[in-house]
C-alpha cells in the first residue's frame, strides 16, 4: 500500500493541534491531524469545571514561565486574546469574564471544540482518530517525515509536535513529545507537574487535616531566583485545606515556581501591608487588636478576628494559642503578636505535589534555545513544536489555552508560508 501524501502533519489533536491544522488549512496547506486518543480534545473538555477558560484578556509575557522568558513575545503580540475572543464571537459562542480577565462559555466547553472542529473543517483538515504514532523517520533524501501509524504510512515534508505534556494521564498525555525530541537530537528542560496541589509529610499535616474543606482567601509566596538575584513571586487567591496538603488557586499557581524543600510562606489575613494591588484595604491586624485593646474591648480575641477567618479554622488555630483565649483587654501584646505572626506569616514546607495525575500543566518541554519564536520551527528542519510540548507554562486562568492558540497560529503562518 502507497503511503498517504500531505504537506504537513499535525501530531495531536488537543487545544494547539486543533488550532493550527484549521488556521494552515485555511491558508492552502494538504494537513493531516492525527492523535492517539478516541475522544477529541479531552482536556478542553474537563477544562474550567467544564466551560473551558478559553483565554484571558490579561495574557502577556509576564504570565508564563521558560527558560526564556522572552520566548513567548513574538507569538503571543501576533495572535492576541482579542483575536481569538472574535473567533469565539464570530461562532456565536457566549461568554463570561468570571475573575481576573477570565473567560469562560456560557454553555460548554464543547462549544469551544465545536469552532475547532468546524474550522478545521473549512480548511480541508484530514482527521484520523483514534491513530497511534508507532515510529517516525525523517527520509533526508526525500525530505519527507515518514510516520508509521495505526491506519498505514504517511509522509509529510513537515510535522509538528503538539502531542502535549504528561498532565493528567488518565484522558492520554503521553511523553512521546520528549521521545521525538530526543530522537531528532533536540533539547529538553526536565517535565515536571505545574498547576498541581501540593502534599505535605503525613505526620506534620496531621494537625491540618480535620480542616480538609475548609477555603479562605489568602496571599502565598515564595523565594525564587533571577539570574544572581533572588525575589518572592506572591499570588493573591483562594487556598483550600485537603486532607493530604493545600489546594485552591493559590497553590496551584505557586506550584509552578515551588521546588522540592523550599518553604512556602502562606498569610492567611492579607491586609493593607500586602503588596498585592486587590488585597484588602484594612489596617495590620495587630494593629487593629491593639487599638481594640487600647479601647479597653471585652470582646474575645476569637470574636475580633473571627471576620476575617472560617470559624473551623479559627478554632484550630487559637487552639494553639493559649494565651488568646480570653477577652482582648486581658490578652498579653506578646500573645496577640504571636497569633498574628503564625497567621500572617505561616511558613510551611510541603514534602511534594499530587503530581501528573492532578497537575493542570507539565512544567518543562523542548528546550527554546531549539525553537524559532517566530516560527515555532525547531533546528531539525521542517519539525516544529507548539503548546505545551514546548517550554512555556502559563498562570491558572486561561494563559495556557492562549499560548496554545498563540503557538499554532505562528506555526499556521509558517507552515503556509
Amino acid at each position: 500500500m502507497s503511503a498517504a501524501r500531505f504537506d504537513a502533519v499535525v501530531i495531536g489533536a488537543g487545544a494547539a493541534g486543533l488550532f493550527c491544522a484549521a488556521q494552515a488549512g485555511q491558508r492552502g496547506v494538504k494537513l493531516l491531524l492525527l492523535d492517539h486518543a478516541a475522544r477529541l480534545a479531552e482536556k478542553i473538555r474537563i477544562s474550567g469545571g467544564g466551560r473551558c477558560n478559553f483565554t484571558n484578556v490579561q495574557a502577556g509575557p509576564a504570565n508564563y514561565l521558560s527558560q526564556n522568558p522572552h520566548f513567548c513575545r513574538s507569538a503571543l503580540s501576533r495572535y492576541t486574546a482579542q483575536d481569538f475572543i472574535a473567533l469565539v464571537q464570530k461562532h456565536g459562542i457566549a461568554f463570561h469574564e468570571k475573575h481576573k480577565g477570565q473567560l469562560f462559555c456560557d454553555r460548554s466547553a464543547g462549544d469551544i471544540i465545536d469552532m475547532l472542529v468546524r474550522e478545521c473543517d473549512a480548511g480541508g483538515v484530514t482527521r484520523w482518530q483514534p491513530c497511534a504514532v508507532e515510529s517516525v523517520a525523517h527520509d533526508g533524501e526525500a525530505g519527507d517525515y515518514v510516520l508509521q501509524t495505526a491506519r498505514g504510512e504517511v509522509r509529510a515534508a513537515r510535522m509538528v509536535l503538539a502531542c502535549g505534556g504528561l498532565s493528567i494521564p488518565k484522558i492520554g498525555a503521553t511523553d512521546l513529545a520528549w521521545r521525538l525530541a530526543e530522537q531528532f537530537g533536540l533539547r529538553t528542560v526536565a517535565p515536571r507537574p505545574g498547576l498541581v496541589p501540593l502534599t505535605f509529610d503525613a505526620r506534620q499535616w496531621q494537625p491540618f487535616a480535620a480542616l480538609a474543606g475548609v477555603s479562605l482567601p489568602g496571599e502565598i509566596s515564595v523565594e525564587v531566583a533571577q539570574g544572581k538575584r533572588k525575589q518572592r513571586v506572591r499570588f493573591s487567591e483562594d487556598l483550600l485545606f485537603t486532607h493530604r496538603g493545600l489546594s485552591g488557586p493559590a497553590i496551584l499557581q505557586i506550584s509552578s515556581y515551588w521546588l522540592d524543600g523550599q518553604p512556602l510562606q502562606i498569610n492567611l489575613i492579607p491586609d493593607a501591608d500586602s503588596p498585592l494591588p486587590d488585597a484588602p484595604q484594612r489596617a495590620p491586624l495587630l494593629e487593629q487588636l491593639r487599638a481594640a485593646k487600647a479601647r479597653g474591648s471585652r470582646k474575645l480575641v476569637a470574636n475580633e478576628v473571627g471576620n476575617y477567618l472560617p470559624s473551623r479554622l479559627l478554632d484550630h488555630w487559637l487552639a494553639g494559642h493559649p494565651g488568646c483565649q480570653r477577652p482582648l483587654a486581658a490578652t498579653a501584646d506578646k500573645a496577640l503578636q504571636q497569633l498574628c505572626q503564625s497567621l500572617q506569616q505561616w511558613e510551611i514546607t510541603p514534602s511534594g505535589s499530587e503530581g501528573y495525575a492532578k497537575a493542570e500543566v507539565t512544567l518543562g518541554g523542548i528546550d527554546t534555545r531549539d525553537v524559532s519564536s517566530q516560527t515555532m520551527e525547531t533546528r531539525q528542519p521542517g519539525l516544529y513544536v507548539i503548546g505545551e510540548a514546548v517550554d512555556v507554562t502559563g498562570w491558572l486562568g486561561g494563559y495556557n489555552f492562549q499560548w496554545a492558540w498563540a503557538s499554532a497560529h505562528a506555526c499556521a503562518e509558517a507552515l503556509a508560508g
